[in-house]
Parts: C-alpha cells; sequence; structure tokens
C-alpha cells in the first residue's frame, strides 16, 4: 500500500472510494492510512489491514459518476436560466457584472475540477489549491490581491469520533482551520455586503463555522456533502441580482442532502447593472 492508491475499507463494506494520502507507521511497526474521498469531502484514517485496492474500473465509474453529476449540473442551470455561456469581458461589454469568486481548495483534483465547473458557466473566478491547515496563513494575501465578492473555503473535514463530541472543536479533523481563515476573511470583508462566505466540508461544524462569521457552511446535519455543493453556492450568489436575495432554502433546494448538507442566512446576489 503506498500513497496515491485507490482503496476502499474492508469494515465498511467499501461503501467509499479513498486515495492514500500518506501512510504512518507507530513505535510499534503498526500502519495507518490517512485517506481523502475520491468524489465526497471527507478525510478519515484506517489500519492498513482494513482496506482493500480498488480496480481501475472501479475508479474510473466513479469519476464517472462526478463528470456526469457536473455535466448534468450545468446543463440544468444553462436550461433553466436560459443561460448563454459568456465571457467575463463580454459581461462588461454588456454593462453587466458577475460576481467575482475566491475559491481555496484543499484537494487539488477538486481543484482542478471546481476550475472546470466555473469555466463551463462563464463565472468569474480564482481557484487555488491550499492545504486546510496552511488557508488561515494565505487567505488575506489572496483576498486583497483578487478582491472577490465571493469566498469559497473547503477541501476535506470529517468528525473524528463519528456521532458523538458534537461540541468538541478537536474532533474535527480540519473544521478549526476552516474557521480561522473564516475570521482572519471577515478581517478583510467585515459583512457579506463585501463577501459572501462558504466555508466547510464533511460533517464540519457548523455552528462554529457560522460563529466565524460565514454565510454559509456544512455540514449540520454532520452528514457527507457532494463534491458540487460549494459550487452550487458559488454561481447562485455569483449570478443572482444584487436587488435579490439567495435564501438558505434556494440553495437546500438545489443540493441532494437539503438543510442536513448546507445551512446559511440570506445573502444579496452579486449580479449588477454596471452605471
Amino acid at each position: 500500500m503506498k500513497r496515491g492508491d485507490i482503496v476502499a475499507r474492508k469494515s465498511y463494506n467499501k461503501d467509499i472510494i479513498f486515495v492514500v494520502d500518506k501512510i504512518i507507521k507507530n513505535s510499534k511497526g503498526n500502519a495507518t492510512a490517512i485517506l481523502s474521498g475520491l468524489v465526497i469531502r471527507i478525510k478519515v484514517d484506517a489500519p492498513i489491514d482494513d482496506l482493500v485496492l480498488v480496480s481501475k474500473e472501479e475508479k474510473e465509474r466513479e469519476i464517472n459518476r462526478l463528470d456526469k453529476t457536473i455535466k448534468n449540473r450545468v446543463n440544468n442551470v444553462k436550461k433553466i436560466k436560459n443561460y448563454k455561456k459568456i465571457s467575463n469581458r463580454e459581461y462588461k461589454r454588456n454593462n453587466v457584472y458577475i460576481g467575482k469568486i475566491l475559491h481555496l481548495d484543499g484537494d487539488r483534483r477538486y481543484s482542478e475540477k471546481s476550475m472546470k465547473y466555473y469555466r463551463e458557466l462563464g463565472l468569474n473566478a480564482v481557484v487555488r489549491n491550499i492545504a486546510e491547515n496552511q488557508q488561515p496563513y494565505v487567505v488575506r494575501r489572496l483576498l486583497e490581491r483578487y478582491k472577490p465578492d465571493i469566498l469559497i473555503v473547503t477541501g476535506h473535514d470529517s468528525m473524528i469520533k463519528n456521532g458523538s463530541d458534537y461540541n468538541n472543536i478537536y474532533n474535527y479533523r480540519n473544521s478549526r482551520h476552516f474557521i480561522n481563515t473564516v475570521k482572519e476573511a471577515r478581517k478583510w470583508g467585515s459583512n457579506s455586503d463585501k463577501l459572501v462566505i462558504f466555508a466547510g466540508a464533511c460533517q464540519s461544524y457548523f455552528e462554529a463555522i457560522m460563529l466565524a462569521g460565514a454565510d454559509f457552511a456544512s455540514s449540520p446535519g454532520r452528514i457527507l456533502i457532494d463534491f458540487i455543493d460549494p459550487l452550487i453556492v458559488a454561481e447562485k450568489v455569483a449570478t443572482t441580482e444584487n436587488y435579490k436575495y439567495v435564501t438558505e432554502k434556494q440553495i437546500i433546494d438545489e443540493i441532494k442532502e437539503g438543510r442536513e448538507g448546507i445551512g446559511g442566512v440570506g445573502v444579496k446576489g452579486k449580479k449588477r447593472i454596471i452605471m
């Protein structure tokens, strides 16, 4: 077993496919693998002897399923909104401004797929692959450089003791990094009129992230969220007119797990006419 292998856990009936991030050995020589979800935003650890290699066919099937989800979402947005993909330059020529997105993602593969999604919809987005524990230290510099309207802070997360210790920040693998990133971001954009923030991943500490200053966060039900959920938040806020509100209900109506997956407060859209 080595870094980069595609695996599943035997004890969980191979319910989730993971990528091996790294392998840690203790003083007794026992090995534990740190795993990230291949198509969902979760990070876990597991004993090496609980893992089984996943076939190339199974891996490709999962990736194709994710790509299909992205494609279907893009097509639905275009159909529902009678949407025509145009570049940001064309928006400006037509005196229309759409919200600018800064997206920090702890997973390189997800960063690439997120950028593809934004491009397919012609959104004005900057995506940076930044490890979750480094996001608090770089977010203000990136905000000052790109001056976005919307900040997405995501990657991988999970509860260490699933189903207990909901109010213990150390029971979450990366929630404290998302919280600190939100706090730093609010020093730059003190309210949603200047900066709308989504933060979190699978099983994240929703209440603490919201208290830190986020407008939307995951996951109220401490469940797994889809890769695409944070992108839906960004897209909805960026393309909604600034005299309308993007509500929690609008978001949860468009994601698979509804209120259990993402919660938040209403914010004004960022699309506007340039006078």
